[in-house]
């Protein structure tokens, strides 16, 4: 049977580090091919692109990952570790959060060797060699994540094939340190401590507690011959300190920056419905089993033994991808022919729903006609219904994103921040038939966009990462959701 042929992508660094450390693995490198999103094709002629995904794949053929057994905690951590570092540069945000996992961790899972630990490392270590001292193992640098890379890349247990030359160099002899200072009030509760304990050897003695009663004598008949003269002194002074402290102004803790809502947070993907049925306790819902690039042992696929597909379909799509399943209410309105075998766009990261008695891991995106002026658009009544199309030739699993808008999406979109219900009000089509995100169309424009990202342009086409634009059939100006 003949193996896998992987086509790596030049701007890919993580593929050529697994490829080089874990020779064994059964598959053909393509010596031609190189395309702009690493891609691997299947012996049937399928292919699944998106490095994410293959490191994904990959990881089931490396006997180190396949011996060592993973919660389905684990599973989501690697996936979202795999996620959150697949941007070049990794943001700054990222790299802070990695050095908060790694503070008391020797691995990224904990004790775990995973094969996030090569992939993270692979993206970061150019990142890390880059840094000054300061950066690595300053008073707010990233020294967990040195200590880590330190250990990833000299591990015997992880094997990784690396050059001396290219490992990143951490010389101990340049590690700074900072000591926090101590405390001011430490300082005075010890000083005070120790005087008091002086005071109390020294009282022992019969002439110190003579001289202690004559000064206590001395200081009475002092404050009794002062008292008339001071005693409106006294009081001005001791209402001043009371009005002084009444003034006071109190400490205001830091305000929290709240970070910028962008349509970058949706994570929008190519997907593929293998099949589509009717919901068998919804008149109005389908029920699609999608594959959308997600990776092994994901929280969010459904497993194979759990489908319930016709043997032409079954027979079709050998190897099974990974699939979730999704609900759309879309029965009625879109001809149920047009949901089989076919490329749509699916928001991949809103928080998993239950249809009616079946579990819904995300949303396929189509367009309606936009309500008319002054109509309640929640009582508008869509009478045409189009998919949105990625482009031809686009892959599965390919991640999707608004022109000026691109950045690493969460997640898992967070229902409390209504992120979606702030976004997706930008979402249209133009006279091409583009899908877009209009920042006039979401209120951005004014005060009102202070906290939203400011994108490059008025609207932005809803493109792959191959640079094709997605579009809808024939609906112009239509609201898309």
């Amino acid at each position: 049977m003949a193996s896998p042929v992987l086509s790596v992508s030049p701007s890919d660094v993580t593929l050529p580090l697994i490829l080089s450390s874990y020779k064994s693995l059964p598959i053909t490198i393509s010596a031609e091919e190189k395309p702009a999103v690493s891609r691997l094709t299947l012996p049937n002629n399928d292919s699944v692109a998106g490095t994410n995904t293959i490191v994904s794949h990959l990881s089931t053929l490396i006997p180190l990952f396949v011996k060592t057994t993973y919660t389905d905690i684990e599973s989501a951590e690697i996936h979202q570790w795999l996620t959150l570092t697949s941007t070049t540069p990794i943001p700054e945000e990222t790299i802070a959060r990695l050095n908060g996992n790694l503070k008391f961790r020797t691995t990224i899972l904990g004790e775990k060797l995973s094969i996030a630990d090569v992939a993270v490392y692979a993206r970061v270590k150019g990142q890390v060699a880059s840094w000054s001292d300061e950066q690595k193992t300053g008073e707010k640098g990233y020294r967990h994540i040195v200590r880590w890379v330190d250990f990833i890349q000299n591990t015997p247990d992880l094997g990784l094939q690396i050059p001396t030359e290219e490992k990143v160099a951490v010389d101990p002899s340049k590690v700074l340190v900072y000591l926090e200072p101590e405390e001011p009030v430490k300082e005075k509760k010890k000083e005070g401590a120790a005087a008091g304990e002086d005071s109390k050897k020294k009282g022992k003695g019969r002439a110190a507690a003579e001289k202690v009663k004559e000064e206590a004598e001395r200081v009475k008949e002092g404050v009794l011959d002062a008292a008339g003269k001071a005693a409106a002194t006294v009081a001005s002074k001791g209402k001043q300190s009371k009005r002084e402290k009444r003034e006071k102004p109190k400490r205001e803790a830091p305000k929290k920056e709240e970070p910028l809502i962008s349509p970058s947070q949706i994570d929008l993907r190519v997907g593929h419905i293998l099949y589509c049925m009717p919901h068998p306790n919804a008149d109005s819902l389908f029920v699609s089993t999608i594959s959308m690039g997600d990776p092994e042992g994901s929280a969010l696929v459904t497993p194979h033994s759990e489908l319930s597909l016709p043997s032409t379909v079954l027979t079709k799509f050998t190897p099974l991808p990974t699939v979730r399943t999704v609900c759309s209410g879309l029965n009625g309105l879109v001809p149920i022919e047009e949901m089989q075998d076919r490329k749509v766009v699916v928001v991949a990261n809103l928080k998993p729903v239950n249809m009616r008695g079946i579990k819904s891991a995300a949303m396929v995106l189509a367009a309606s006609p936009a309500p008319a002026p002054g109509e309640d658009s929640t009582t508008h009544k869509k009478e045409t219904v189009e998919l949105v199309t990625p482009p031809e030739g686009a892959v599965t699993g390919e991640r999707v994103c608004f022109e000026g808008y691109k950045a690493e999406p969460e997640a898992v979109l967070n229902p409390k921040k209504k992120i979606w219900e702030q976004i997706q009000p930008g979402f249209a089509t133009t006279s091409d038939l583009d899908v877009v995100f209009d920042r006039e169309k979401a209120g951005w424009t004014g005060d009102a966009a202070q906290g939203k990202a400011p994108g490059e342009g008025p609207t932005g086409r809803l493109v792959t990462e191959g640079g094709g634009v997605c579009k809808v059939k024939s609906l112009v100006g239509a609201v898309v959701r």
